[in-house]
Order: structure tokens, then sequence, then C-alpha cells
């Protein structure tokens, strides 16, 4: 039995308490990361070493539940007593379930669309379940769902290794299990349930229709504009209570895609459409369409509709000209040079299918390296509530295929977590209790978070691990607030910093990096520095005061701070430092300041997508060009500077947008050019 505690729009006043636990391997006794915990409305996902914290649990007896993303352990629950104000201790062993393969195969209606992919849905992260909260309350990625096969017989049919004994709810579906879905005759969704045999076996079923009630299907075709990307697909967007996740359509040939629509109709009088690029509705849009603009409107009819739509062009993207460079002089590097690039601190679950693409572009621009973001979330406004939020936050497993995929293209990878704050990181700490409790707390999380990715990177054979960032300025010793105050940290929190970097070495052997924020946090660059391997300078600086620019003035400027202010910094540590340059795409990138309506600067991942477009400010790509270039020509007269990462990269989908990701855009040829000639691959 469930119970409401408060509604949305009233205060909640009852006392609660936590849980904290761990969760092992039933057999060996290994901590278990990534299991989701869930208990009293409230869920969280086990760190690396099986760690969790559950906050803010009414008090009472609450059903406490572990559950393996994958299905790989087995279920556990138990009631967990909750006192207010007090913490209750958990310890949870799971049995490991052994993988047996499982065929299922499926008789389909007549009317399937020949070339549409029947996949299989399902609640296992294999079966495409996000374990988040996605737009218009679904929690599953079409793309990520297995497909079937058909057969000569006209069956379709898929083989999976499953784990023995999982308890498999699943579907069939031309969509995402709620677009398309298979429904009993009568209209109902049909959702089956399959107990894995411990021996695997064969799995029969027929898919009696896929409509739902009187309503015909809607066939939409459209012709996409001559300049899509031949590497894109063209997905379509449905509104029917608020936008839900977008479904790739099927390629006709020509630029011209169809998708038809069976069910859930018997739920729909009229309702919205759209298209994008890459499933990236609301960044990669048909113009007529972008943003928070109406989509398109259709309605219901028992006759069938065919729908016939042109895109006349794409939001952020223009037919583009070639590109030609002068010959430059560049000075080739010895070995462990970076040149490369930090892909964007965000993430979405339909993000992934078009990671090894990305990895792809990235390695023809001649990088050696790819940074890689992934990130947890603060999910309180003041609590110390921090680990991976599923459908905002990658999971384990997608941060190790992305790194995978990219060691297979022979490029090194570092991983350089991130935080995620529910509001602006400056209010975040100025809202934090902050009294030597709480630090306690944070060190304890942060410690969780920090491991968490060691252990990631150790398990996957990552070169460099960076941390650091500018969201931990106020931990550090000698930390300041955006007011100006004092932090309150505790006073042995060099001690636990210089401790905790001893204890991320017995996690990880491969070169640590500390990266350094340009140029706020330069004066408060922490001493554990000398204990660390190399600097990762985040730099977002100042090269003029003007809108318009010369390319020759702007490297003068990045010149003389590189000159005045990192060398002597270079030298107090003596570590090899890598630069990290953001510069957006508008006029007067270089002047890196986006100005707000209070006379001041916001920070430039205000214009990463999907956040919305801010039009006081103006597109210009040439800008981001002259400040790359600047950038460059003064590293390449500076041999003490050992690399050049490009910040912010947004890997679905080429963008000529205001944001700083170079995917898409002149600067990614710029660095075509000087990567492989900084590396000597040309000479």
């Amino acid at each position: 039995m469930d119970t409401v505690s408060s509604w949305s729009d009233t205060t909640f006043t009852e006392d609660t308490g936590r849980i904290t636990g761990r969760v092992v391997n039933g057999e060996d006794g290994s901590g278990l990361p990534d299991i989701l915990i869930s208990a009293g409305g409230s869920q969280t996902l086990s760190d690396s070493n099986g760690e969790f914290v559950l906050e803010g649990l009414v008090a009472g007896t609450q059903n406490l539940v572990a559950y393996s993303l994958d299905g790989r352990y087995q279920p556990f629950q138990q009631g967990a007593k909750i006192v207010p104000g007090k913490r209750t201790p958990v310890n949870i062993n799971m049995i490991p379930a052994p993988l047996v393969n499982v065929v299922f195969t499926v008789i389909v209606p007549a009317n399937t669309v020949p070339t549409a992919p029947i996949r299989l849905a399902g609640n296992l992260y294999q079966l495409g379940n996000s374990f988040g909260d996605l737009q218009g309350g679904i929690n599953s990625v079409a793309v990520d769902m297995p497909v079937l096969t058909p057969m000569l017989d006209g069956r379709f049919t898929l083989s999976l290794m499953l784990p023995a004994g999982a308890d498999i709810r699943y579907k069939y579906t031309l969509g995402d299990g709620f677009w398309n879905a298979e429904h009993q005759l009568g209209g109902n969704f049909l959702v089956r349930q399959l107990i894995v045999p411990d021996s695997g076996g064969v799995v029969q079923d027929v898919v009696e229709t896929w409509q739902a009630g009187p309503s015909a299907p809607i066939l939409f075709q459209v012709t996409a504009p001559a300049n899509t990307p031949s590497t894109d697909i063209v997905s379509i967007q449905f509104n029917p209570y608020g936008w839900t996740e977008p479904l790739q359509m099927w390629p006709l040939g020509n630029n011209r895609w169809v998708y038809q629509l069976f069910s859930p109709l018997n739920l729909l009088d009229s309702f919205e459409y759209r298209y994008c690029r890459n499933d990236q509705c609301g960044s990669a849009d048909d113009l007529d369409t972008a943003g928070n603009a109406r989509g398109r409107i259709v309605s219901t009819s028992e006759t069938p509709q065919d729908i016939q739509d042109t895109i006349n062009s794409w939001k952020w993207l223009s037919n583009g000209t070639p590109v030609n460079f002068q010959e430059m002089n560049v000075q080739s590097r010895e070995g462990g040079f970076w040149a490369g690039v930090e892909l964007q601190a965000d993430n979405a679950p339909s993000w992934q299918p078009w990671m090894i693409q990305s990895l792809q572009n990235i390695q023809s621009m001649g990088s050696n390296w790819v940074v890689i973001s992934p990130t947890w979330t603060f999910q309180g406004e003041t609590t110390l509530e921090f680990a991976p939020l599923p459908g905002k936050d990658p999971l384990g497993f997608e941060v190790s295929e992305t790194i995978n995929s990219a060691r297979a293209l022979n490029l090194n990878a570092a991983i350089f977590p991130d935080a995620h704050f529910l509001l602006n990181v400056d209010d975040w700490w100025l809202k934090a209790i902050r009294d030597p409790v709480w630090w306690d707390g944070w060190f304890a999380r942060y410690r969780a978070f920090s491991i968490y990715y060691a252990d990631l990177a150790m398990k996957n054979g990552v070169q460099a691990l960076v941390l650091g960032g500018d969201w931990l300025e106020p931990a550090l010793p000698g930390g300041i607030l955006s007011d100006g105050s004092n932090s309150n940290l505790p006073a042995d929190a060099e001690t636990r910093w210089s401790s905790l970097v001893s204890e991320i070495r017995q996690h990880y052997n491969g070169q640590i990096y500390w990266a350094v924020n340009f140029p706020e946090g330069l004066a408060n660059a922490p001493g554990l520095i000398y204990e660390l391997d190399g600097i990762y300078l985040l730099w977002y600086a100042p090269l003029t005061n003007e809108n318009q620019t010369s390319v020759d003035d702007l490297q003068i400027k990045a010149a003389e701070l590189l000159d005045s202010e990192i060398l002597s910094f270079q030298t107090t540590f003596q570590k090899p430092l890598v630069i990290s340059i953001a510069y957006p795409s508008i006029t007067g990138a270089a002047k890196a300041c986006i100005p707000d309506e209070m006379g001041g600067c916001l920070d430039w991942s205000v214009l990463n997508q999907p956040n919305p477009e801010i039009n006081s400010v103006e597109l210009n790509l040439q800008a981001q060009e002259d400040a790359y270039l600047a950038m460059l020509n003064a590293v390449n007269d500076r041999s003490w500077i050992s690399g050049f990462i490009s910040r912010g990269y947004y890997p679905p989908a080429a963008l000529q947008d205001q944001s700083v990701s170079i995917n898409g855009k002149p600067t990614a040829d710029l660095l075509g050019y000087w990567f492989p000639r900084l590396l000597g691959v040309i000479r």
C-alpha cells in the first residue's frame, strides 16, 4: 500500500529519517555499483562500493527494494523502519543470475509496414528502459530497444541473453512502447510476462493488432532539405499532452522519410507533431516548429490519412561553404601532447546511439584525445543527495560504452566528472548549511563520486582522470562563496583533500589531472596539485573588450595572458598543462561575456543545447573561429603547453548554433587543419 505524504502544492512538514547501507554480491561479498535502491518514494543508485543513501523518508516502516537495472542480480526487498532524525542501516545481499539464451519469435499483423523496425520493449536496461523520467513521462527510448529480424516464413525473431529467473515484462512495438505498441483486439494495451527459464528457451507470440479503437492509421511522409547530413536520421515527435520522446522515421531515399502511426489514437482527438534530426527535438529542429513554437496539427479520423509535409530548412544548419586555410608554420610536438575535444557535460538517453558517429567525427579532425564528462546530480536544493539520476546523468554502462568506442578508434580517453544542480551552483552553495556535520556529509559524498569514476576509469583502461572544476572552488582550502563570504570549510580540509587523492590512487593507477578555472580559479588553486600529474586549465578568458577585433590583436592578448599569468602558474607546480578552450559562436565571443539583464555576465553553458535560445545574442560562427585561431597561434609558440582541448562538444547532431560546441562548425575544420600538424602526422 502506498501513502501520500503531501501534495506538490502543499508544504511537507513531517519528520523524516534516512537509510544508509551497502549492497553486495551474495556470493563473493564485493560491492555492487549502479543498483537501483528505492524506498518511500525516493530512489538512488549505489556507488562503486555498493554504498547508498536515501534521504527524507517519512517515519514508519518503508518497503526497501534493490533492483539490478539489467537483471543480472535477483531483486531484493524488505521492510525498513524509519525513525525521525535517525539513520537506519541496511545491508543487502543480491544473488547473481546466470545468463541464458532466449529466442523470441512473433507473428505480426498483415498491415505492418514491411520495412518498419519491430522492437522489443521491456523493463530491463537492455530492453530500452532508461529508468528515468523522460519527456512526456515516458521512461524508454525506442532506439535503445533491440530490433527483431525478419524470417523467411514472415515471422520475426530476436535472440537475447537474459538473466535466468528474471521477471521480464515486455511488449512488441513499432515505436517506443507507448506510441505504436501492440494492443489487444479490444483496444487495451498489452504487457506480456516471462519468467526466464533456467535453461532459456523459445518464446512464440502473436501480435493481435497495432491499432486501438476505431481511428484509422495516419501516414506521415516528409521531404527533408537537401543539406540534411547523409548520416542523419529524421525523427518525428508527438505532443498529446506534452512532448514525448521522438521516434525515428523510416527512410524512403532521396531525403524522403515516412512514419505510420497506429496507436494509441483512441486516446486522442487532435495533437501536435514536429520533425527534427537525430531525435534531438528542441535542438535540431525543423525551422518552422523550432524551440517553443507550436507544432503542426493533425486530428484523428476513422478514415486513413496520408499527411505529406516538406521541411523547408533546419534550425541551426546552413548550407555552409568550404573552408580554406592559409599555410601556417605549425610546430609539431613531442609525444604526449593532447589534441582533442571535451564532450558537453550533459546527457540524455537519446544521445548514446550517436556517440560512435560523434567519436568518428572527432577522430577525423586528427584528434588523439576525447575527454568524457559524465555527471552526478545534487537532487535537493539544500540536501546532500548526490548520485547519478537516470535520464539526466549517464549510467555507468553508457560511460563504459563511450570509452570503449573511443579506444576502438585509437583515441585516448579521459574522464572529467562534473555535477548537476537543481538551481544555480552559486545559489546552491549559498543556501547550503555548511556547518561541520554538513561538511562531513559533503566530503563523504564527493569521495563516493570521485572513487566511482576512478574505479570506472581503471576498469575501462582510461588514460587520464581529471578532477576539480569551478563548482568545487568553495570546498577548496581558502574557499570563498559568490557573495565574497567564507565557505566555513573545516580546519582540516587540506588534509582531507590530500587523503582523498591518496585513496583515489589506490583505485586508479593512471594519470590524474586537476581542473583549474581561468581566470577566477587561479588565485585559489589547491596545493594538492603538487601530488597530481598535470593541470587541466579551463580557459574562458577575455581577449578583447570589443565585438570586432582582429585575430592578430586577439593573439597578442592571448600571448600576454599565457606569459604573464599561466607560465608562472605552471612553473610553480612544474606539471604538464593542458588548455581546454570554450568560446561560443556569437558576436563578441572573445570578450568571454554573455551579457545578462543586470549588466553582468552569464556562464557560457547557458548557450548549451537544449537550453532556450538567447535572442539578444547574435550568432557569429566567424567570431568563434577567430578566437580559436588566436589561441592556437599563441599555443603554437609556447612549447611548455602540453595540450589543446575544445570544450562543450555536443555529440548527437551537428549544429551551427550559439553554443561553444564546434560540431558542424568552421572551427572544427580549423582544428582539423591544426591537430594533425601539432601531432606531427602532417608536416
